[in-house]
């Protein structure tokens, strides 16, 4: 009697020891699979470490045109930028800010005044230029402003209105702060331009 009861209780034994083992197996497998990553990314090479280690630190270190190019609502701006030999100049030291229009803001322009622009290099030139400003002027330095010297020479008015800032009366900051490795970025919803004085 005693023996048919302890070959049950092995079997049962076994039989929990298969379970547990059986439940147990995903666990190493679940730890193999999460540990697999880490030992690829140990034997990769060390020029990529920093790269899948701080991806927006990479693209924070991008110039004004690639961060411009890369955004991919300033086309016009970038076509003007051109057009008018100014891509290298933002691609400079710097730092500078720079109010740029969106595409839709160029679109806005009155009938023939962007072909005329672009048929024109020094005219584009010094309406892009408006729209700089040397040095690197953040949104909570903009506020505090009542103008800013262009690059281009004449001063840009600003103000605030309802917490937006408005340049010239006409066109509103629409986003602030987009940081560039030579400067910084304000999206604006409309082209200002020169006084034709």
């Amino acid at each position: 009697m005693k023996r048919p009861i302890l070959l049950t209780l092995t079997a049962v034994a076994l039989v929990v020891g298969a379970c547990s083992g059986s439940s147990s197996t995903p666990a190493p497998s679940t730890a193999a699979a999460t540990a697999a990553p880490t030992m690829a990314e140990s034997m990769a090479p060390e020029s990529m470490a920093p790269e899948s280690a701080a991806p927006s630190e990479a693209a924070e270190l991008k110039d004004i045109v690639d961060t411009a190019t890369e955004a991919g609502s300033f086309t016009t701006l970038l076509q003007g930028a051109t057009a008018a030999g100014l891509v290298e100049t933002l691609k400079g030291a710097g730092p500078y800010t720079v109010f740029a229009p969106t595409d839709e803001a160029f679109a806005a322009l009155p009938a023939g005044t962007l072909e005329g622009l672009l048929a024109d290099p020094e005219a584009l030139k010094q309406v892009l230029l408006y729209h700089v400003v040397a040095g690197k002027v953040t949104s909570d330095q903009v506020v505090g402003l009542t103008s800013a010297d262009s690059v281009a020479g004449p001063a840009i008015a600003i103000k605030v209105e309802d917490g937006t800032v408005v340049l010239n009366d006409s066109a509103k900051v629409v986003t602030t702060d987009i940081e560039a490795s030579n400067g910084v970025i304000h999206v604006i919803d409309s082209v200002i331009l020169p006084p034709t004085e």
